[in-house]
């Protein structure tokens, strides 16, 4: 399958190393339990965006430099790409911009702290961007930011001068969107791991099956499982 009808989802991770990642799971965590969970949400998603028929999975990493220590536990066959850019904004600006450069149909940036998110909610996201009924797909989070944002061509000013980290991102650039006449495609709202109370939610959403009535099921993240089975017995 060529890459214009192809998806880029591109999972923005950092390196994951004690004291660096989900500080604030610290506690109920110790920051080597939270590095090690770090781990397992990129992992998880990783094997989940591999399931995704009409994406490409990508590991857009930070800090630059640390490609060996993410390649000697990914595996030769993930695709790892150096992030660039002086904030969040800038970072998902340029993954975007040049994985839409090299051809495909779409690109969309992908958080690794949702770890229970549906594998049909992506499958959404791609059909939305290769049908062309819309130019931007925004998956919100609970706490008002975005676990995806997917575009069919570069829109630099979604990302500049964004108040990242707080509860307006989603509303500020469902705005944007709305000036720059872009149409488009919300995704359902999902929650992502940010502190302990979490954890417990994340498990207990791990076990849930879906209604029965076309709500999908959560994604069943087995590594992140197993840890938490570990971690908070």
């Amino acid at each position: 399958m060529s890459r214009r009808s192809r998806v880029a989802l591109a999972v923005m991770a950092k390196a994951p190393a004690p004291g660096e990642v989900k500080t604030r799971l610290c506690p109920p965590l110790s920051p080597d339990q939270a590095a090690t969970l770090a781990r397992c949400f990129l992992e998880d998603r990783v094997e989940q965006l591999r399931t995704v028929e009409a994406g490409e999975a990508v590991v857009a990493f930070t800090p630059v430099g640390r490609e060996a220590e993410l390649r000697a536990w990914l595996g030769p066959g993930v695709r790892l790409l150096p992030q660039a850019g002086t904030d969040l904004g800038a970072r998902l600006d340029r993954v975007l911009t040049d994985l839409l450069a090299e051809g495909y149909a779409g690109a969309a940036a992908v958080d690794a702290d949702s770890p229970t998110l549906p594998t049909a909610f992506l499958q959404h996201a791609c059909a939305h961007l290769l049908a062309g009924v819309a130019d931007l797909v925004v998956g919100p989070t609970e706490d008002g930011g975005y676990y995806l944002i997917g575009l069919r061509a570069p829109a630099p000013a979604l990302f500049r001068d964004m108040p990242w980290s707080t509860a307006a991102v989603f509303d500020e650039t469902v705005a944007r969107a709305r000036r720059l006449g872009l149409r488009l495609g919300v995704l359902p709202a999902w929650f992502d791991v940010d502190r302990g109370a979490d954890l417990a939610r994340l498990a207990a959403s791990a076990a849930r099956a879906g209604d029965g009535r076309g709500d999908p099921p959560p994604f069943r993240p087995r590594r992140t499982l197993a840890f938490l089975r570990e971690a908070l017995r």
